[in-house]
């Protein structure tokens, strides 16, 4: 295996751990929490998601890094430029909207139900699955 391939092998599972643990694990149960609020939990959730996606993009900025210097697979080289697509669309397009939201709540208002939220949720799990296959095939190739 090169140096790339286990640079990228490495992020990739480090990167799958923050996504379980963060996105289906912290913040469906955060709201479950006594004396959680709605708005409390938008707080929370919007400072953890602010990190974690921070530092999503430092491992997508490393992960490109080593596809650039080569990884060898294609299956991992598709999985993890998918992975990163499927980031930026959440940074860029879902994100705002998902913003604007908490902002009216956070305010005190009552903003409407939107679908942004689901749309965030399927790109988890699709940027998961993308991982995933991309972590997986650059582990087969050793």
């Amino acid at each position: 295996m090169t140096v790339p391939a286990a640079v990228a092998m490495a992020i990739t599972f480090v990167w799958v751990g923050l996504v379980v643990g963060i996105s289906f694990i912290e913040a469906p149960l955060k709201f479950r929490a006594p004396g959680v609020t709605l708005p409390i939990g938008l707080g929370i959730g919007r400072l953890v998601f602010r990190a974690v996606n921070g530092v999503e993009v430092v491992f997508a900025v490393l992960v490109v890094a080593a596809l650039i210097a080569g990884i060898g697979d294609r299956i991992a080289a598709v999985g993890l430029m998918v992975a990163v697509a499927v980031l930026a669309v959440q940074l860029i397009a879902v994100r705002p909207t998902l913003t604007r939201r908490s902002d009216a709540i956070l305010a005190g208002g009552d903003a409407p139900r939107s679908s942004a939220h689901h749309v965030f949720i399927a790109l988890e799990l699709a940027k998961l699955v993308a991982l995933l296959v991309g972590g997986i095939a650059a582990l087969a190739s050793l």
